[in-house]
């Protein structure tokens, strides 16, 4: 049987042996962890939206869908589904499960799947909006990039950059008031985006070297008639901006900006995400090791307050209150900041806003906070 010595040792290696495994397999689920959202961040097919919204049914100028936070949302939206688009109006009923709303157009008839769209359109603005454009090809250094120029008589050109898994169309809901104060609206693609070339590793870099294909929009303006640029951006889109703003050399021609929800901390977005899917905060640094493993990514390089961009112009910094994607305590954080850091920034807050949601909820609103910023910084 041996001795009481031998035996107890053998029972040490045994425990330290267990252990070891126990450590290696939780150490292997934490990257694990770290891959998996790590993927959900980077990967460009996990960005894509899907139809998870059902018609139940329509009457005269109304539609009805089935209840959810994002169906029973106050203000103007779209409805999208695989070959059709209606603009939603107010809420006019809720029973049952059920949400009915004001629409324009022609919706789907009832078992359609479909989806609740904040940027309200998904065509072009000749279809959704009556405005005349030129589709051109942008050259950046992975090839052409498509874009959306819509004309205008200023030399300051606008180029609209949209967030993570959306498309161009996302400034179509602030074209027509651009349109009206005379400026060109250069709607963009970057890298990755439908119809435009995928990055060499096939990965979102979250603004890190996606701000080359906006670089390359804003050569593209200068050498076709625009004295100088504002930068408008939602979402991940001002991630780029920031990026743009920091790092090229045609930084100084922006004169000025628009930011819709920006992501100016990508840790606090993650941080705010992992909060909303019941998972641990401590695993962020994690998923933030692995990215950077993936994808070369410096986290802290995207922190607007701890590391803002050499070149400040006037900024108009929009966010909604109730933002669940992007945490709207960071566009506080650097509303709060800006003195100190020299950025003449404007900072408009919208009460119960979802994210890039704030046009949507108070068009009027919205359009009067950029109307009155273009008189007052855009010559």
């Amino acid at each position: 049987m041996g001795s009481p010595n031998v035996r107890r040792r053998r029972r040490t290696r045994i425990v330290l042996i267990t252990l070891g495994v126990v450590f290696a397999l939780l150490g292997a689920g934490v990257v694990g962890a770290g891959w998996y959202y790590s993927g959900q961040l980077l990967e460009p097919g996990n960005a894509q939206p899907g139809f998870s919204d059902a018609v139940v049914g329509s009457g005269e100028g109304t539609v009805t869908l089935t209840e959810s936070r994002i169906t029973a949302q106050p203000g103007t939206w779209g409805l999208v589904w695989p070959g059709g688009e209606v603009e939603l109006g107010r809420v006019t009923a809720r029973r049952d499960g059920t949400v009915t709303r004001e629409v324009t157009g022609t919706p789907p008839p009832a078992g359609t799947k479909a989806r609740v769209e904040s940027s309200v359109w998904t065509s072009d603005p000749r279809t959704a909006l009556g405005l005349d454009h030129e589709e051109v090809r942008v050259p950046t250094e992975l090839g052409d990039m498509p874009a959306w120029l819509v004309p205008g008589t200023s030399p300051t050109w606008v180029v609209a950059v949209h967030g993570r898994g959306g498309t161009r169309a996302e400034s179509l809901r602030i074209t027509p008031t651009l349109h009206a104060a005379g400026l060109p609206v250069l709607a963009v693609t970057y890298r990755n985006d439908v119809g435009a070339p995928a990055s060499p590793d096939g990965l979102f870099h979250l603004g890190d070297t996606e701000w080359r294909d906006l670089e390359a929009a804003v050569r593209y303006a200068l050498d076709h008639g625009a004295r100088d640029v504002l930068l408008y951006g939602w979402s991940m889109g001002g991630a780029v901006v920031g990026q743009f703003l920091g790092r090229s050399a045609l930084a100084d021609r922006a004169v000025a900006a628009v930011l819709d929800a920006p992501v100016t901390s990508w840790t606090a977005t993650l941080e705010l995400q992992s909060r909303n899917r019941g998972v641990p905060t401590q695993l962020v640094p994690v998923a933030e090791l692995v990215s950077d493993w993936r994808a070369d990514l410096e986290f802290d390089r995207f922190d607007l307050v701890d590391h803002p961009p050499a070149h400040r112009p006037p900024t108009l910094l929009v966010h909604g209150a109730s933002d669940g994607t992007v945490p709207v305590q960071s566009s506080r954080d650097l509303a709060v900041a800006s003195s100190r850091l020299d950025w003449p920034l404007t900072y408009v807050e919208a009460p119960a806003a979802e994210h890039v949601a704030a046009w949507n909820v108070d068009p009027d609103a919205y359009e009067r906070s950029v109307a009155d910023f273009l008189a007052s910084h855009v010559r």
